[in-house]
């Protein structure tokens, strides 16, 4: 094999590296725009599936490290959040403190 192809194959397999990272990376994205039609519910999101960062322990959506977490929140149609019932207790439109 010459020196051309063992660049062009270290080119091409650091090229498909990269492309596999950024596939398999976390999409950990911004917070989800506004939802004029939604209320942000506190307490109610799962590990790992909450909307966007509330506080510490959290940066951005996805990032809830505990479920029903009370700085974490999800968006819910308007006017249901208090009436959904967790093994922690209802949720909340403000942060709840743990």
């Amino acid at each position: 094999m010459n020196s051309k192809n063992v660049i062009a194959n270290a080119t091409i397999a650091g090229s498909f590296a990269a492309a596999l990272t950024m596939i398999a990376a976390p999409a950990f994205a911004g917070p989800k725009p506004p939802q004029p039609t939604m209320d942000k519910c506190y307490g109610i999101a799962m590990k790992g599936d909450n909307d966007c960062a509330a506080g510490a322990g959290t940066t951005c959506a996805g990032t809830a490290s505990a479920d029903y977490q009370g700085n974490a929140w999800k968006y819910v149609a308007k006017g249901t959040c208090t009436t959904i019932k967790t093994p922690k207790g209802t949720g909340s439109l403000e942060p709840i403190k743990s």
